[in-house]
């Protein structure tokens, strides 16, 4: 509706209510040529209908939408299904062009103005977060691991004579494999055992990067955050080291976005030493689906390098996500959701504890994980412990990690002895859980709940950690009562869940 059609609309009625309707259109439009000027991300909250005109609009900039477009190319965004245009705003051309990702197309000026926008506030967003020197940023269809992936092809075809990959070990499948997917060589530096924590092993990067020769590094990938008792990389000191033998330096930042540490971290480490590149999940750090990462630096010359070597154009939908739900969200409540996921960190520490203490366990000591918490499982027999995690997956409690001793692992033809546990031989058994962004108190109490039944079920089982499961009907009644009782929790969830979306609508009307 332009202006000219608004006075038209005061023949038919009343002009007191066009204009009504015509200063409701100008605020929305006052919000969206705010947006299109700072290209940052909005304090407060957009409502969802404001949002979805927005991208009606836009998507009528895509020439498949053209009220008589004649398309006789090989690829004019053709959508046979109305549920398929419908979940995609009617975006059906993507983003980038053949040569650039982060490119514009002619036939696509909707989408790219859409991609456009999310990348700006995906870098302010990781400024506001804690990398206030970030340069440039932009949002790539792919998980973290191709992710990463893409990053170290480019430094490949930075240094031609380079093919080794340093790593200080996490043991997450998609970090390794990306090294072997990308045909270069993983040089696994085992972590420093320092009481409970998995720590960097400073000497020994800088003795393969002596022992291999700098210039044949393609980089140094180091990780900020990961499941416990892994901490994260030494990243100021890994950044010496690499501004010292003028090595690239990667940061897997898949989980870190969300953590004040982890952000912190990587900007200490670019002031004084170096990193090309930081890439962080979408779907772990901003509530969105998985299939979308944000790779950042701080050279933007290297980071438009890394969006060049992506081949072809690329999905629009995890970027369409991302723009959807920073404006759903807006600033002000992420930030309150950080705030209250590093304030149940410390809820859910003290109750595992205290869970632990219960069953003759512990809370392992890391201190300088800021989002993964474990407690041994010193009672529970190695070959059994894993079924725990089982025990729990079946009574409705998901993301929870049971690691045991002894566990040997081949990813990608490399043999990794105590897998899932970041070392060779960790001193026992135990089992993670995270506060991660986006729990609940009451997510918190029910896990811990049904830990506590699980663990006191197992000590039945596995007296002293050395004996049979002997079967009789206390467990069988046992097993019948914790399924009312997750029966009976689910229901008080799902009334939490309701009266938390309904305070959420609340607070975004009182927003709008």
């Amino acid at each position: 509706m332009n202006e000219e059609n608004f006075k038209i609309c005061e023949r038919l009625i009343s002009s007191t209510y066009v204009r009504q309707g015509t200063d409701a259109r100008k605020t929305l439009e006052n919000r969206f040529r705010t947006l299109l000027e700072q290209k940052k991300w909005p304090d407060e909250c957009w409502d969802e209908q404001s949002i979805e005109m927005i991208l009606s609009e836009l998507s009528i900039m895509d020439s498949n939408n053209f009220p008589h477009n004649c398309g006789v190319g090989e690829r004019e965004s053709r959508i046979a299904s109305y549920l398929v245009a419908q979940r995609h705003y009617r975006f059906g051309h993507g983003i980038g062009r053949s040569g650039d990702i982060t490119d514009i197309q002619p036939k696509a000026a909707g989408s790219s103005i859409v991609m456009k926008l999310t990348n700006a506030m995906a870098t302010d967003a990781l400024r506001r977060l804690g990398v206030p020197s970030v340069a440039s940023a932009f949002v790539v269809p792919m998980a973290t691991g191709m992710s990463l992936m893409l990053c170290m092809l480019t430094f490949r075809n930075l240094r031609p004579r380079a093919k080794f990959v340093i790593w200080p070990r996490i043991d997450q499948k998609s970090c390794f494999k990306s090294i072997i997917t990308a045909g270069l060589e993983p040089v696994v530096i085992e972590n420093r055992l320092e009481g409970d924590e998995l720590c960097t092993d400073l000497a020994a990067i800088e003795k393969a990067i002596v022992d291999l020769g700098a210039d044949k590094v393609v980089c140094v990938m180091t990780t900020t955050n990961c499941f416990t008792p892994r901490v994260p990389d030494s990243l100021p000191e890994v950044g010496e080291l690499c501004k010292k033998f003028d090595i690239p330096h990667l940061v897997n930042n898949a989980y870190g976005a969300q953590s004040s540490k982890c952000m912190h971290l990587i900007q200490q480490a670019q002031r004084i030493g170096r990193i090309d590149a930081f890439v962080q999940s979408t779907d772990k750090n901003f509530l969105v689906p998985v299939g979308g990462a944000i790779i950042a630096g701080f050279d933007a010359k290297i980071v438009e390098k890394i969006s060049k070597m992506y081949p072809g154009r690329a999905s629009a939908s995890p970027t369409i996500d991302l723009f959807i739900t920073l404006l759903s969200l807006g600033y002000t409540e992420y930030k309150r959701l950080l705030k209250e996921r590093k304030d149940l960190f410390a809820y859910l520490h003290q109750q595992m504890a205290d869970c632990a203490q219960k069953h003759g366990e512990r809370v392992l000591a890391t201190k300088n994980n800021p989002i993964s918490i474990g407690i041994t499982l010193s009672s529970v027999p190695p070959e059994t412990a894993t079924g725990l995690g089982s025990m729990l997956f079946m009574r409705s409690i998901s993301g929870v990690r049971v690691v045991a001793r002894g566990v040997v692992q081949n990813v990608a033809g490399h043999e990794f002895r105590g897998f899932g546990s970041h070392c060779n031989n960790y001193p026992c058994n135990y089992l993670t859980a995270a506060a991660a962004v986006g729990i609940t108190k009451a997510d918190v109490d029910l896990f811990v709940k049904r830990l506590d039944k699980v663990l006191a079920k197992s000590n039945r089982l596995h007296p002293g950690g050395d004996k049979e499961p002997v079967p009789g009907n206390d467990v069988i009644s046992d097993d019948k009562n914790e399924q009312l009782s997750a029966a009976v929790d689910q229901t008080v969830c799902a009334e939490q869940d309701v009266a938390t979306i309904g305070a959420n609508m609340v607070r975004k009307t009182v927003a709008s």
